[in-house]
């Protein structure tokens, strides 16, 4: 299995190596004969770009015989329910708010403010009883860090 991953991260690099601004974030073979590519941007990616990027992994995937059964392909961009597991996704998402589980089960959320190689700041909401709620600064190193996701607010 690893590869057929192997070969087909060298056709997404091969696709997306004329567009630094483009990078992988994930590359899955389910075992359901789903193949699924995962791919970013700083700027966000299009839906041609990964059109593009569909077809020239098919082709090739095609023409080489990797996969010598039927199989689906999706190329997308990682959707708001995807775990931000990149440093270059951290950083497109500074300013954003987001939701961290901790490896002890706790939960934090607030805007991320910056990462860094070992960990992440947040600005969280922090409300004690019978007092007006502050902003607080916190650094969370990735060691205890779960997952992270994008959160949305509807307010």
């Amino acid at each position: 299995m690893s590869a057929i991953v192997n070969r087909i991260t060298k056709l997404v690099e091969e696709k997306i190596s004329d567009d630094a601004n483009l990078f992988i974030v994930d590359i899955k073979v389910l075992p359901n004969n789903k193949v699924m590519i995962f791919v970013d941007g700083d700027n966000g990616i299009t839906i041609q770009k990964c059109a593009e990027i569909s077809r020239h992994v098919g082709f090739h995937l095609e023409e080489e015989n990797v996969i010598d059964h039927a199989y689906t392909l999706e190329v997308s961009s990682p959707g708001i329910d995807y775990p931000l597991t990149l440093q270059r996704q951290f950083s497109k998402n500074i300013g954003r708010n987001v939701l961290v589980k901790l490896v002890d089960n706790n939960k934090k959320e607030g805007k991320l403010l910056e990462n860094s190689e070992n960990g992440i700041k947040i600005e969280e909401t922090v409300k004690e009883k019978g007092k007006k709620a502050q902003q607080v600064e916190v650094e969370i190193p990735f060691s205890e860090i779960n997952e992270v996701k994008v959160t949305i607010s509807f307010k």
